[in-house]
């Protein structure tokens, strides 16, 4: 079925990759409407070969539209997603503004693909280490419930936007010229050099982006049961998050076990070369749909062979974001 879409945050770096991935894949749309802040009103767009001017986003926006992608930031979402809702649409937020409502679906497709229809107007996108994290897991807790997870993530620039991914160059540029870098998106000099993710520290010591990875992951997979703690860090690469991932599993489990359900899994592929020491890359992973997996191997502090360790690699921009929220609107077709 043909939809009138809209993209509100159309100019920025997950806005670009909708309109990339919508041509890709060949999503059904009869109309489509790009939005954005009133700074980038009039700039031209093409998509499938035709010129599109962006207009400013308001509650006004959203007269016979199908479904709404939303990459603009959680203010706006909140400030413009019902006036969406209201005139019709479906929307497919890709801000943390409705994610841990409870009477809200947050979704991904190859996990829990049935919450999609009990929206009532409005559709989170998860965070996007939880994406890249939760494809590879939940088939592995499907066949053996996980009882404990400890996640670390070496997240790319590309998870604070365009701007921090120019800052990143920009700085290597200035340092390899003797220049002192200049910081301007991030706190801290991000070229040669790694910190603390850049979200508000929790007065229980976590930062926002480990407690987001915690209760999402809950509510994805319908289970508070789960013991997960996280440590996310920034580190200087352009595009594509990667994560250490420690198992603790209810029951025995073997790394060839381990690698046999997620050789079947959707959305997963593995790189696992322990001969040529090659496991997955940011470089593997930039511009692909998968989630790659790889140094699998058995955690032999773990008692009765239930520890598995895993390095799991994916596109933030991708399928930590844009490509998880198409593949949403495709299930709504």
């Amino acid at each position: 079925m043909v939809k009138n879409i809209a993209i509100a945050g159309v100019t920025g770096a997950v806005g670009q990759e909708f309109l990339e991935i919508l041509e890709q894949r060949a999503f059904p749309v009869k109309s489509i409407k790009m939005l954005a802040s009133e700074r980038s009103v009039g700039r031209e767009i093409v998509f499938r070969g035709r010129t599109y001017k962006v207009e400013q986003l308001t509650e006004n926006s959203f007269a016979n539209i199908d479904i709404a992608l939303f990459s603009a930031g959680a203010s706006r979402s909140k400030q413009f997603a019902p006036a969406a809702v209201k005139a019709g649409a479906v929307v497919v937020d890709n801000s943390s503004a409705f994610r841990m409502d409870p009477d809200i679906p947050l979704v991904v497709p190859e996990v829990n693909p049935q919450e999609i229809f009990k929206h009532k107007g409005i559709i989170a996108n998860p965070n996007c280490s939880t994406i890249i994290a939760n494809v590879p897991l939940w088939p592995l807790h499907k066949a053996n419930p996980i009882k404990r997870i400890v996640i670390s993530t070496y997240q790319a620039a590309s998870g604070a936007g365009q701007a921090a991914m120019l800052e990143l160059m920009q700085q290597a540029r200035q340092i390899l010229d003797d220049e002192p870098p200049v910081c301007r998106k991030f706190k801290y000099q991000i070229a040669f050099n790694l910190f603390n993710h850049d979200s508000e520290i929790y007065p229980n010591g976590y930062n926002a982006e480990e407690m987001k990875m915690v209760h999402e992951t809950h509510k994805i997979f319908g289970c508070d049961d789960i013991a997960i703690t996280c440590t996310c860090v920034r580190v200087p690469v352009l595009r594509a998050h990667s994560e250490s991932i420690n198992l603790e599993f209810t029951h025995p489990i073997s790394p060839d076990e381990v690698r046999q359900l997620l050789e079947k899994a959707p959305g997963v592929s593995i790189i696992d070369d322990r001969i040529n020491n090659r496991f997955p890359m940011p470089i593997d992973a930039g511009g692909k749909d998968d989630v790659y997996v790889g140094r699998i191997r058995e955690d032999e502090s773990i008692q009765g062979h239930r520890g598995i360790n895993l390095w799991v690699v994916g596109d933030q921009i991708r399928k930590g974001a844009a490509l998880n929220a198409i593949q949403i609107a495709e299930k709504l077709l």
